[in-house]
């Protein structure tokens, strides 16, 4: 099991005794928010694990409030040239804190007066969570060993994807050379830490670092990125209850270089069995039995190469390997020697370390001895196995499994939604209900760009519209580039019902489309360009808008008729020389409020003396066109849906230029049919994500609230009540599905019966699932502290928005009378 990082702790050990008084004093002026002396309470304990810097937990108590924070300083007395750098620690820990989403503690002062306690120190943030002391996981679930060792490796592939320059750590060390250099600088501490007669230096350990000199690799000449330097299980912080991680600690030995010496390091444990309590090295778990449910190594060096995009590592696992335990040796040996001395941190059980650095020296010639240590090439990676045993050995043709592709992108977007979305819908709730509610929060743009490097962005644009934007963007004489930019801006290359699984992701939260540029009206606006726009309109407004540079609305509602009906619509567009005069008024343009907004697309019609269904035109207005008036902001159930928004727009004689229409005058309808397919069918998409959410929300809150003397999900009502939302929930999502594949397949004209039928479905079925969701949660649920009000108000107004359920039913009534005549 784990240990709770409050349960490492003890008392203060004699050797590492400081003015707890002078400590108080200066932290109290140095530190944001902590207490003063006056009325404060304070006490010092140290923590037992580590064999290091010393590192103590500070508790302050006031008022019976009780604060924490974390103290780590170099040991006392004559201590190694280089060694136990507490200010490269700090250096690194506040650049990484403060430029990326590594998950490091937050620093907050660094002190070198020594007069304050006796050595440099800095102070940081308590992590209250747990570390795993022992790699073999013992007390946990299999299930949970893989995720907590596929956790530590995207961490460190994270780690090993920042842009040390971006963030200041450009000049943190030398980059070259550095396996190099390594075996020299331990090969010197070796020899520094054994020049004691009590324990002199081992012959074989001189005779390894001879061998890593001869068999450095190539690739170590040019430096790579940060380098922890102690990168293992037990300096990692994981959630109290989640299994992600939420601080590396120990970076007394980062640097700049080659990064897969970490990832040697964190291997370890599978070479060797390195139990501080022990006497000896064991061997490690591969050598004995892999733990149920713990990744092979292989399988872990695949999830880490995956994530960090670095090449398979076999023809020269063997150096990295023997390069780690020789490192290990050579700090065991300092860990020893200090002992010696008096002044090793981790007290008594340091006493063992002169006979495991010996041991790990015999490991390693062990190692160098072994015929092969890794497969020629990576296993299949854990996405892909899951895949298999899930489906088959991916052999599965059934019409509705997705494929390996669709299922990382899925597993992406998940854990997405999960780090960045989730967690950051109170503070968009927070903006959008203030006096600058039509601003845009600043992460939004933060995570669109992250969306952007994680491959996620513009996913749901069909492969053929694709196909065609490239034809007419991307050639020679275009003016934007096409140096691999456009296959990020075009989307991954997905079919529509591909796209459906992802898009119910999105739905589950109302913030999530816009960050990954798959919302409404946008992507309904950009489709439409994608399929009727020429070159000139597409590389005006269809590259911003792929770009999330700007946002757009579309402009067809209007008040004075029943607009579901489009032959009712009076807007005029005229036309006059080079140009078009656009006259009429809309409401529920949606989109048009957002400070992004550049483009509408009106619907309007341009002879109103043709034929009902070759009156409407499509023209692209500016919206900065003088004429164009927003007149206000209209409300959805009480949400103002700020700052996308909802507006009512006059348009008053307003000019624009005649290139601006699209496809020709009188192709409105014909254009509306074309959108009506894929772009609205993602509505129907996001709902199912949408009552899934619901759906788990409403499980736990039965599962943890008491009514009548029992949990709610003991009462029969309830039972009956989620079994129905299920059963709804999933005969809606094929039915989504088939429209989807449907559409696909068949195309949108002999697709319309089912994708009426998903539309008329997706909101009824959602608003039955949120409305029971809501009942569960009792007054909470219509309140504005939980986000099913507001799923339940979109899911209720695309009954209207996304066409109204009576003119679906009418296609769908229409087309089974059409059958039974035949």
């Amino acid at each position: 099991m784990a240990n709770r990082t409050y349960d490492l702790l003890g008392q203060v050990q004699a050797a590492h005794q400081f003015d707890h008084d002078s400590l108080f004093r200066y932290a109290s002026v140095h530190v944001p928010g902590f207490p003063s002396p006056a009325a404060s309470t304070f006490t010092v304990k140290q923590f037992g694990h580590g064999q290091s810097n010393p590192t103590f937990l500070l508790e302050v108590g006031n008022g019976g409030s009780v604060k924490r924070y974390v103290l780590r300083k170099k040991p006392p007395g004559k201590l190694l040239q280089s060694a136990h750098a507490v200010d490269r620690e700090y250096q690194v820990l506040r650049a990484l804190g403060e430029h990326t989403e590594v998950p490091v503690p937050k620093v907050f002062c660094w002190c070198m007066d020594a007069s304050v306690i006796g050595t440099d120190f800095y102070i940081m943030e308590f992590l209250e969570g747990r570390i795993f002391m022992d790699p073999k996981l013992p007390g946990l679930a299999p299930e949970r060993r893989e995720a907590i060792y596929r956790e530590t490796a995207k961490v460190l592939a994270a780690l090993h994807s920042v842009d040390m320059d971006a963030i200041g750590l450009g000049k943190y060390g030398r980059r070259d050379n550095y396996c190099k250099r390594q075996v020299e600088r331990w090969t010197k501490q070796y020899i520094a830490s054994t020049g004691d007669s009590r324990y002199p230096s081992n012959p074989k350990m001189l005779e390894l670092a001879r061998w890593l000199q001869q068999h450095i690799p190539s690739e170590d000449s040019s430096g790579e990125g940060i380098v922890h330097g102690d990168f293992r299980i037990d300096n990692i912080v994981f959630h109290p209850i989640e299994d992600r991680v939420i601080g590396i600690l120990d970076w007394e030995l980062s640097t700049l270089g080659n990064q897969m010496t970490d990832v040697a390091y964190s291997c370890l444990a599978y070479i060797v069995d390195i139990n501080h309590e022990n006497k000896q090295v064991g061997k490690g778990f591969e050598l004995t039995r892999i733990p149920e449910g713990i990744p092979s190594q292989a399988e872990y060096l695949a999830e880490y190469c995956s994530a960090s995009g670095k090449p398979w590592p076999a023809a020269v696992w063997k150096f990295y390997i023997s390069l780690a335990m020789f490192r290990g040796a050579a700090i065991l040996a300092g860990i020893y020697s200090r002992w010696l001395m008096g002044n090793a941190s981790g007290g008594e059980r340091a006493q063992n370390a002169g006979k495991q650095a010996n041991d790990l020296v015999d490991s390693a010639w062990a190692y160098i001895a072994r015929k092969s240590v890794l497969p020629n090439h990576p296993p299949p990676d854990p996405v892909a196995r899951d895949y298999m045993k899930q489906f088959g050995g991916g052999n599965e043709s059934g019409r509705f499994v997705p494929s390996l592709k669709v299922l990382k992108l899925r597993n992406k977007l998940i854990k997405f939604m999960e780090d960045h979305i989730y967690p950051m819908e109170n503070e968009f709730y927070k903006l959008a209900q203030s006096s600058s509610r039509w601003t845009v929060h600043p992460e939004e743009e933060s995570l669109k760009e992250l969306a952007k490097k994680e491959g996620l962005w513009n996913l749901w644009i069909p492969f053929d519209s694709a196909e065609r934007a490239k034809k007419l963007l991307f050639d020679e004489s275009s003016r934007m580039v096409s140096n691999g930019e456009h296959d990020q801006f075009l989307g991954a290359g997905l079919s529509n019902l591909e796209y459906g699984y992802l898009c119910e992701i999105m739905g589950r939260s109302v913030w999530a489309p816009q960050v990954f540029n798959c919302g409404a009206p946008d992507t309904g606006n950009m489709e439409v360009l994608l399929r009727y726009g020429n070159k000139e309109q597409l590389l005006e407004w269809l590259v911003p808008l792929l770009q999330g540079k700007i946002r757009s609305g579309f402009a067809m509602t209007e008040p004075q008729v029943a607009s579901s009906d489009a032959t009712n619509i009076e807007c005029s567009i005229k036309r006059e020389g080079d140009s078009y005069i656009i006259n009429g008024r809309k409401w529920w343009t949606s989109g048009a409020m957002d400070p992004r907004c550049k483009v509408l697309i009106v619907m309007g019609k341009t002879d109103f003396t043709a034929a009902n269904h070759k009156q409407q035109s499509m023209i692209l207005v500016d919206i900065q066109t003088p004429g164009v008036h927003i007149k206000r902001s209209l409300m959805v159930f009480g949400f103002d849906d700020a700052p996308h928004g909802h507006a009512e727009v006059v348009f008053d004689n307003v000019r624009v230029p005649a290139r601006n229409i699209l496809l020709g005058e009188g192709r409105g309808f014909e254009i509306a049919q074309g959108r009506l397919g894929p772009g609205r069918l993602h509505h129907c998409m996001r709902l199912i994500g949408a009552s899934e959410r619901g759906m788990q929300m409403m499980v736990q809150r039965a599962l943890s609230r008491k009514a009548f003397g029992k949990l709610i999900a003991e009462h029969g009502s309830f039972r009956s009540d989620v079994a129905r939302c299920r059963i709804e929930l999933e005969k809606t999502r094929l039915l989504v599905f088939e429209a989807a594949d449907q559409l696909d397949r068949l195309g949108n004209k002999k697709a319309r019966g089912t994708i009426a039928m998903a539309k008329v479905a997706a909101p009824n079925m959602a608003l039955m699932v949120l409305d029971t969701a809501m009942q569960v949660h009792g007054a909470a649920g219509v309140s504005s502290d939980t986000v099913l009000a507001h799923l339940w108000a979109t899911s209720r107004t695309l009954r209207i928005a996304d066409g109204p359920d009576e003119v679906h039913l009418g296609t769908i009534a229409k087309l089974e009378l059409r059958r039974a005549k035949l």
